[in-house]
């Protein structure tokens, strides 16, 4: 099966979300209002790093129509978040280290009254030296963002005589690697509606990925229990990592309780781009060698990653990174330290390939440029280099057995694009030039690959849970109820596919129930590749006592043995003639108790210690072709192609989603995008200057493999593929770039300068 934008098939069904989001039915919760609602804003930093000395808050209180401001003495309980490491104010007490962080926050009766409070709002500040490089952060002498200093996190990994490789090998390569800070440019920015209700609960409908570790958050900050809270998330928007942590919520939490009205508060664009999350800029500098055949023997790293001011999930996505700069391969001797700093830039944190697209980028440059001090195929040297089966993962951890990297390496071998990169290669310029037209000698076709290797989960030592609760509701519908969170990706389409294709229920059977945390149970978050194939796996999990709850209900009202009837699309069906003789509503009704079953269990992990490290991988191979223009330095896409190894494909138009989805942030990270900043100060500001590739950029050739088999008694299912298509990209660019160009590409996004060359025109 290849997929690509013009397939289609049995198993292509509407998205039952669809035709509400594409109509524009189907509002963000930021569109939402509520009777009496109050408008929210929240004052920043207008400095990188300052200490504050004074704020008085008596002139914004005074202004008609303001109903409270806030600040740190108002927070009843923990002033601080961040899921794994709570050391983000909620308010800035005496120190404020982006311009990002709040010190105060105004809920008045309009947007405009609201705005005009924090002008009000009166702020003292000393300024302090900015620390806007981690590695001037590591110095010795530098400004300490912390009590514990400027480290974030350290995590380092060795394995065998690094030393006596390096004298071994024949063929060494030492490059610095740098990719940038990257925007996760969702299409809804943060925001939502917060409404005490009567009752003295909190409503909160905000856009998150993880609708329970935000209730738990808030809990903590309003000093109240988490039953009191409900979060209910948002079907559109888009996430991609960057509303995992909390945003606005605690600010519209504390302001509507405070005030006893429903306050929104939604940010803008710049308000996004100064106080979100952003992909961790890198820098990775790696010695790797290999022997006369190309077998690496030797390979060294050294990672330095910005955290920004505060956590967020750095240290698990340096963990990460760690992981996956070992990827698929086979080392005789590797050593990996690794450092992620403080600073006083925009803030770090989650974001889809969470750290593996840094990793991978650095890893299969080296292959590259060994391959050609070898004078060797890149392809081949990977193919001289690939883990095997058996073989433990990156860190030396047991993992899941598939032969996903084998069988990636094979399927872009016998592909389209890669039989066309030497019999085609030369007509492929002219195929690109405009009809008629002769092809400019400034104009360079090349073709690249790139490998992935990716883990999914959130790894040994994280807690995740996953499970779920199918229940037939009184009204006949079975209800497929998760704690997974839909914000754009796919998931219920999937989830509806799974139950129609495992259970044989029909789509009018089914009401799936997601994103409310008052009656969904914890399935753990939508972060980290996880959630169909936990899906998947609860699905299994409870087919069996579901299926035959209501088998044995309906056989007590029918009189009938339960063997002769399996329930299927619309009711409980005779087995043999198929005939309809209980629908759904007719069973609900008539049985003696509700029928349901519920299933918990965790994501599967490596029986080891080793913080972060993870079990179960998809593979990935991409081969691309691109053309470049020597003139202008613009580098285009042309055509690229996708092998994905990760078990079975659950929906086929979400699976050609995710990979074509993933591999246009990629581009972004590749080409265009960068979030400037100079001395802690955001350069780029908003979407005018800040270019994320467009229908323009992406409306080349795009085709993906999927490879379904799976070992032999495998009992895991799919395996993640949300991150895998935004991963091995820009590697695949950088060497077909060279293939082009002659040009090595080792800081991201390309510099246009860096391939202009000099052109006669006589």
């Amino acid at each position: 099966m290849l997929l690509n934008r013009r397939t289609s098939g049995d198993r292509w069904r509407i998205r039952p979300d669809g035709p509400g989001k594409v109509t524009g039915q189907m509002p963000y919760l930021t569109d939402m209002s509520a009777p009496g609602m109050l408008h929210g804003a929240v004052l920043r930093s207008p400095y990188p790093h300052a200490r504050i000395v004074s704020i008085s808050t008596e002139k914004a209180l005074a202004l008609t129509g303001v109903r409270a401001v806030l600040t740190y003495a108002d927070v009843p309980g923990l002033n601080r978040f961040g899921i794994a490491h709570p050391d983000h104010p909620v308010f800035c007490e005496d120190r404020t280290r982006f311009i990002g962080d709040a010190v105060a926050a105004a809920a008045a009766d309009s947007i405009a009254l609201a705005t005009e409070a924090l002008k009000l709002i009166e702020v003292e500040y000393e300024v302090l030296p900015v620390v806007d490089d981690p590695e001037a952060a590591l110095a010795e002498g530098a400004p300490q963002l912390h009590e514990q200093g400027n480290v974030q996190h350290r995590n380092d990994y060795r394995h065998g005589d690094l030393e006596a490789g390096f004298a071994a090998c024949a063929h060494i390569v030492e490059e610095i690697y740098q990719t940038p800070r990257q925007m996760h440019t969702y299409m809804e920015t943060e925001g939502g509606l917060f409404i005490p209700e009567e009752n003295g609960r909190l409503t909160v409908y905000s856009p998150t990925q993880h609708g329970f570790m935000d209730r738990m958050q808030l809990a903590r900050i309003l000093d109240r229990p988490e039953t009191d809270i409900r979060i209910v998330s948002s079907p559109i928007g888009g996430s991609f990592g960057g509303k995992d942590e909390l945003n606005v919520q605690p600010y519209g939490a504390l302001l509507a309780l405070a005030t006893g009205r429903p306050v929104k508060l939604h940010h803008s664009r710049w308000e996004s781009v100064r106080a979100g999350l952003k992909r961790h800029p890198m820098k990775i500098t790696m010695k790797t060698g290999t022997d006369a055949e190309g077998k690496l023997l030797a390979h060294r790293v050294r990672i330095v990653s910005d955290a920004g001011p505060y956590s967020t999930l750095s240290a698990e996505v340096l963990n990460f990174a760690v992981e996956h700069v070992l990827g698929p391969y086979r080392f005789g001797a590797a050593e990996v330290t690794s450092v992620c700093a403080f600073t006083n830039n925009g803030m770090s944190g989650e974001f889809r390939g969470f750290g593996g697209n840094q990793a991978v980028f650095a890893m299969e440059g080296q292959l590259d440029r060994l391959a050609e001090k070898l004078g060797m195929d890149p392809w081949r040297l990977r193919e001289i280099n690939l883990r095997k089966p058996e073989d433990p993962g990156p860190l030396g951890q047991p993992i899941s057995r598939t032969d996903g990297v084998r069988q990636v390496w094979e399927a872009l071998g016998d592909s389209r694009l890669w039989r066309e990169r030497e019999s085609l290669k030369a007509i492929s310029a002219e195929a690109s030039a405009p009809p008629g037209l002769p092809v400019p000698p400034w104009i360079k076709i090349g073709y690249g690959a790139a490998f992935v290797m990716h883990g999914a989960g959130l790894g040994v030592g994280i807690p995740d849970p996953a499970g779920g609760r199918l229940r037939l509701a009184k009204d006949g519908k079975i209800e497929a109820v998760f704690g997974y969170e839909e914000f754009g990706q796919g998931l219920i389409a999937s989830l509806e596919q799974m139950l129609i294709e495992q259970y044989g229920f029909a789509a009018d059977d089914l009401r799936i129930v997601i994103g409310d945390s008052d009656v969904v149970p914890d399935s753990g978050s939508s972060t980290a590749s996880r959630a169909t194939s936990m899906m998947w796996q609860s699905l299994r999990r409870l087919r069996a006592p579901f299926k035959g709850k209501l088998r044995a209900e309906a056989a007590r009202i029918l009189g009938r043995p339960a063997e002769s009837l399996k329930p299927l699309n619309g009711g409980v069906r005779d087995i043999e003639s198929g005939e309809l003789l209980l629908t759904y509503e007719e069973l609900a009704n008539q049985a003696e108790e509700e029928i349901a079953a519920e299933t918990s269990f965790f994501y599967p992990t490596s029986p080891v210690e080793r913080v972060g490290s993870h079990f179960m991988y998809s593979y990935s191979s991409v081969a691309v072709k691109v053309e470049v223009n020597t003139l202008t330095g613009r580098v285009r896409l042309l055509d690229q192609y996708h092998a994905v190894a990760a078990g079975p494909v659950v929906n086929p138009q979400g699976y050609l989603g995710q990979i074509e989805g993933g591999s246009g942030m990629a581009l972004g990270f590749t080409i265009t995008e960068d979030a400037v900043m100079d001395k802690g100060i955001y350069l780029t500001r908003n979407l005018d200057t800040y270019l994320i590739p467009t229908i323009a950029e992406l409306k080349g050739t795009f085709e993906v493999e999927p490879i379904e088999k799976l070992p032999e008694g495998d009992e895991y299912g799919p395996r993640g593929i949300g991150e895998l298509g935004s991963v091995g990209l820009a590697p695949a660019i950088a060497q077909a770039i060279f293939d082009a160009a002659g040009k090595r590409v080792a800081k991201l996004p390309v510099d246009p300068q860096l391939l202009q060359e000099r052109i006669s025109f006589d």
